[in-house]
């Protein structure tokens, strides 16, 4: 028993639940692992895991942008508005309770439960954890009038009609609702790691290098990279203009690239948390690149969608560490090997395909294997620190 003046040292789920990137990261790479061993089994084995009234690979596609990356997306978000703002977003028995997480975990078990019931249930618990997790993020931005993040929750705000678009269709109430809530969920997901990494990614590799001079930003390039975007989400969701979308997506590889030059600094490659940034950003640079070939050379628009799926895992690698009071310079000696089994898998993904169309099951079974190596190896090396206080005795 403690005495009165002793600390107590707080129990794991206390700790895991004291902020949003802790539990959210925690829970998104396992329910990947998960999630991606069932699509496996279904895929590749034939096991007949979900019930029918579920679509395997549609549920797939919704898990990994509405479970997988909504879950990255709420652990940043809640953690960064809680920066920006300095105060408090929801922690402790909000996030554990009905407001969130468990919204989140509701709608990922539903689709297992054989009955229409079971789908409604789940895709009202991932509208409603749309909603609370954008007012969550709202009212500190709004309270501390810091208007220039609003861009970035607005962003959220968009996964909602997708979401509700791709449930109306599940029940049969709206044509193509399930393709054009996907796409609108995934494009949204980019939108936000492009943003994000356009405000951090060159404070990162600065701070990181030591660097001498700032890594330029562009005005003309952050409004044409961004307007040219819209426009390309627009032409994929609603029109079928198959050479202008490609020259869309040309010009945003080209645009993109122009930017990555501009941040490269031969002192990244000396750095883990750097490099796998870099290359995560290179990622989507291929993925502008794919879709732009889609019209020419009849390459599959999915190649390019994996393409640009490589990128969620750097972001949780170094809040992971920079927010429990880690070296971010000093991270688990297996940080590389971890990237590049990611990148491995996407390669393998992407790549292989365009050369050996024959034996793409082959090469989609490969990459999942990958996938799954890569984050059981992120859960291995960073559950430890997610479930342990800050070491430098801070709340957080």
């Amino acid at each position: 028993m403690a005495k009165a003046g002793d600390e107590v040292e707080p129990d794991t789920i206390s700790v895991l639940f004291q902020t949003g990137f802790r539990a959210f990261f925690f829970a998104a790479a396992l329910f990947v692992v998960v999630s991606m061993i069932i699509w496996m089994a279904q895929l590749i084995f034939s096991v007949p895991i979900l019930p029918v009234v579920s679509s395997a690979s549609f549920w797939h596609a919704h898990e990994m942008i509405y479970g997988y990356g909504l879950a990255v997306i709420a652990g940043f978000l809640l953690t960064a508005v809680r920066n920006w703002t300095g105060m408090p977003t929801l922690s402790g028995r909000p996030l554990q309770g009905l407001l969130l997480l468990l919204l989140w975990l509701l709608a990922r078990l539903a689709p297992f439960f054989s009955s229409q019931l079971a789908l409604v249930v789940g895709a009202v618990c991932d509208a409603l954890f749309i909603i609370v997790l954008s007012i969550a993020i709202t009212l500190p931005v709004v309270k501390t009038k810091l208007w220039k993040n609003m861009g970035v929750i607005a962003t959220v705000y968009m996964f909602l009609p997708g979401q509700l678009l791709y449930g109306l269709d599940q029940f049969g109430l709206f044509a193509d609702g399930r393709r054009i809530g996907l796409y609108i969920g995934f494009y949204m997901v980019l939108l936000l790691i492009l943003v994000l990494s356009r405000r951090v990614m060159p404070m990162f590799i600065e701070r990181g290098v030591k660097a001498e001079a700032a890594l330029p930003n562009y005005k003309w390039l952050d409004l044409s990279s961004l307007l040219l975007f819209l426009i390309f989400v627009t032409l994929e969701l609603f029109f079928y203009l198959p050479m202008l979308t490609a020259s869309v997506a040309a010009v945003l590889a080209l645009l993109h690239l122009f930017r990555l030059w501009g941040w490269h600094h031969r002192g990244v490659w000396n750095k883990p948390l750097l490099w796998m940034l870099y290359l995560a950003y290179a990622w989507m640079i291929i993925g502008f690149g794919l879709k732009s070939a889609t019209a020419i050379a009849a390459v599959s628009p999915f190649l390019a969608v994996h393409a640009f799926a490589v990128g969620g895992m750097g972001m949780m690698s170094r809040i992971s560490l920079g927010h429990t009071g880690r070296n971010i310079m000093q991270p688990p000696a297996n940080l590389g090997l971890m990237f590049m089994l990611l990148f491995s898998g996407a390669s393998v993904r992407v790549f292989c395909p365009l050369i050996f169309n024959d034996l793409e099951l082959l090469w989609v079974a490969l990459s999942q294997c990958f996938w799954v190596s890569a984050y059981l190896l992120f859960l291995y090396s960073y559950a430890f620190i997610l479930k342990s206080p800050r070491i430098d005795g801070k709340s957080g």
